[in-house]
């Protein structure tokens, strides 16, 4: 395998381009909506577009590029990236949104002298919906086929 500028792999250098380039887009994304850079959108997961898809997109991508699809490293990738894509869109979105349930009924609870008994809310923010999952694996493979 040839050795890529950033990481020495080219495939590694990739699948970072492609979770940069995910991510900061969310950055400009929120700047876009709320007026105010948010860097804590960078490092944040759920939204648009998903950038655990891009990035396994990217890496499969990247591995039926260079070793094939009928290879061994395709075959293990694309399942991971089958499984990765199902969690997002799947399991984490669900999660989310139990998420908001809870902190709805959470801000509702008080106890006797009107103190609010659970401070913290949890994380609602944290799976993609279909087309956020879709977008990121455009990119993802469009990042791979523009790199290599």
């Amino acid at each position: 395998m040839e050795e890529g500028i950033m990481f020495g792999n080219k495939v590694l250098d990739v699948v970072f381009v492609s979770w940069f380039i995910a991510q900061f887009w969310k950055v400009i994304t929120s700047l876009i909506k709320e007026k105010k850079m948010n860097f804590k959108r960078f490092l944040e997961s759920g939204g648009m577009p998903s950038s655990h898809t891009s990035s396994v997109t990217s890496l499969v991508t990247a591995v039926g590029i260079l070793n094939g699809t009928n290879s061994l490293e395709f075959a293990i990738s694309f399942v991971f990236a089958v499984i990765v894509m199902y969690d997002a869109a799947g399991v984490r979105r669900a999660a989310g949104k139990q998420a908001s349930i809870l902190n709805k009924i959470a801000n509702n609870i008080w106890n006797k002298e009107g103190v609010k008994i659970i401070e913290e809310n949890l994380k609602e923010l944290i799976g993609h919906t279909p087309k956020e999952v879709f977008v990121g694996a455009i990119l993802g493979i469009g990042v791979a086929f523009i790199m290599l």
